[in-house]
């Protein structure tokens, strides 16, 4: 149950916050940069320290690593939702972001090592489940939340969340592994700094430039840093990623499958609300209720996975997956908030069932294709993964949309295209009239039609990956623990 809430606390801290950047940004009078950090701040921190806490989930211990990442995720959230200035919010959410990664972490390497066969099925499907739910209810309740209170609820209901977390958690038993002596303090140092700058120079690449000295220099230093860790794991005894492991093509291919998935699955969540709030006429409430035939879906599905196994095999729903996302994106491209709601909301509803279909055995299959005692390491890499391809997924998405928008403005305003990718079509209005509002939109809505194509073709290439590396003898054991 502790596993299960934290499970779905996460999530809304990615998707949530979302749809208050607006209101945040006027109540506490932030430019339009400062209050994207409180997205990118949260991402970057959650795909950096994340295999570092896989390790040392294995060697200090994984409840404790759990219960001390839901107190810091806690502190953070309550510092967030409680600032006076945007710089204290985006400071606060680099640290939640930190704690995330340990709670994601140690709980499902928890999962992982505490259940085997049918029991360990239904727990890693109860797991993608909540994520889902998390997701799912994200912009959903946030919207709510905004609406009946303010933007501070959006974070300080998950310090409610995390004190009933920290209590559920108490009596988990403790694991960790055994033959780990000592924290691998070169390789963490290296590998986080590589994702820090990785996933920093897609943030800034929108608005600096991907031609700028800060984003390429970003990106030369993650690949500086990423070369020296590879040379640190290859010559300490006790790495904090073994590389032996990526000689296994399933799990190569496993580790990467999220990727196909939460890099669309994320860029919608996050663009599509102010999307339907400016482009589309919604309210915050209304905006957030627009996703939930995307969003649904990915909760129920998980459900039943024991049974989609039993249909299907775990290699199959790994592949239909996103292939199905793929067909669901493109049919989006005949779509708009306006004209075509009905088909909207169909294409969304087939998104779900193929990002629902994969979210139920994804996890299990990553720890469970490793060796027991590496399933922190193995949790780790998964869910670096996962997490950085949300981040470049957002990143990549805010940049084609901003990019099309700015086209259509005069001297290709950035402020003004900022505005209206953000639903804030007021202050367009105010500067140039109704006509320009239009430009502007069918900018935007060129860009959407860019964006689905994009994210189809990243689908694709994840089910074709899952089909052709995956071996189907390497998911025994995976299959036989979600048969029972």
């Amino acid at each position: 149950m502790a596993i299960a809430l934290a499970a779905v606390m996460l999530p809304i801290s990615v998707t949530g916050p979302g749809v208050a950047l607006a209101d945040m940004s006027g109540a506490l009078h932030a430019s339009a940069a400062s209050t994207q950090w409180v997205l990118n701040a949260y991402n970057v921190a959650f795909t950096a320290f994340m295999l570092a806490a896989g390790s040392a989930a294995d060697l200090f211990g994984r409840r404790r690593l759990f219960l001390s990442g839901t107190a810091v995720f806690a502190l953070a959230s309550l510092v967030a939702g409680t600032a006076p200035t945007i710089l204290l919010v985006d400071l606060a959410r680099f640290v939640q972001g930190m704690g995330a990664a340990a709670v994601l972490t140690s709980g499902s390497a928890l999962l992982a090592h505490t259940f085997s066969g049918a029991a360990r099925a239904r727990a890693f499907g109860i797991f993608g489940a909540s994520i889902g739910f998390g997701l799912a209810m994200g912009p959903f309740v946030s919207g709510l939340l905004v609406g009946v209170a303010s933007w501070h609820a959006v974070f300080l209901v998950n310090v409610l969340l995390g004190a009933v977390v920290l209590v559920l958690a108490r009596p988990l038993p403790e694991s960790k592994n055994p033959g780990a002596r000592r924290i691998d303090l070169p390789g963490v140092l290296t590998f986080t700094l590589a994702l820090m700058l990785l996933a920093l120079g897609f943030v800034e690449g929108p608005s600096q430039g991907w031609g700028g000295i800060v984003t390429l220099g970003s990106f030369a230093g993650a690949a500086l840093f990423l070369a020296l860790f590879v040379v640190v794991e290859l010559r300490v005894a006790e790495p904090m990623f073994d590389l032996s492991l990526l000689r296994r093509p399933t799990f190569v291919a496993i580790i990467w499958q999220p990727v196909s998935i939460v890099f669309a699955f994320a860029a919608l969540l996050v663009y599509l609300p102010p999307y339907f709030q400016g482009a589309g006429g919604a309210g915050s409430t209304m905006s957030g209720a627009m996703l939930l035939p995307l969003t649904l879906p990915v909760f129920v599905l998980p459900l039943f996975t024991p049974t989609l196994v039993r249909l299907l095999s775990v290699r199959m729903l790994l592949a239909v997956g996103p292939a199905v996302l793929a067909v669901a994106l493109l049919l989006m491209t005949f779509t708009d908030p306006v004209s075509s709601r009905t088909g909207l909301y169909a294409a969304l509803l087939l998104a779900g069932v193929g990002i629902g279909l994969a979210f139920g055995v994804m996890d299990n299959a990553a720890v469970s294709v490793v060796p027991a005692e590496r399933s922190g390491m193995a949790s780790g890499m998964f869910n670096t993964l996962r997490v950085a391809g949300e981040t470049i997924g957002v990143a990549c998405v805010g940049g084609l949309l901003l990019t099309s928008t700015r086209r259509q403005l005069p001297a290709g305003d950035g402020v003004m295209a900022d505005d209206v990718v953000q639903g804030r079509l007021a202050s367009v209005r105010a500067g140039g009239g109704q006509d320009l509002v239009d430009r502007a939109v069918q900018g935007l809505q060129h860009g959407w039609g860019v964006v689905y194509v994009v994210l189809a073709c990243v689908a694709l290439a994840g089910a074709i990956a899952i089909f052709t590396m995956v071996r189907d003898r390497d998911l025994d054991q995976s299959s036989t623990a979600q048969e029972g």
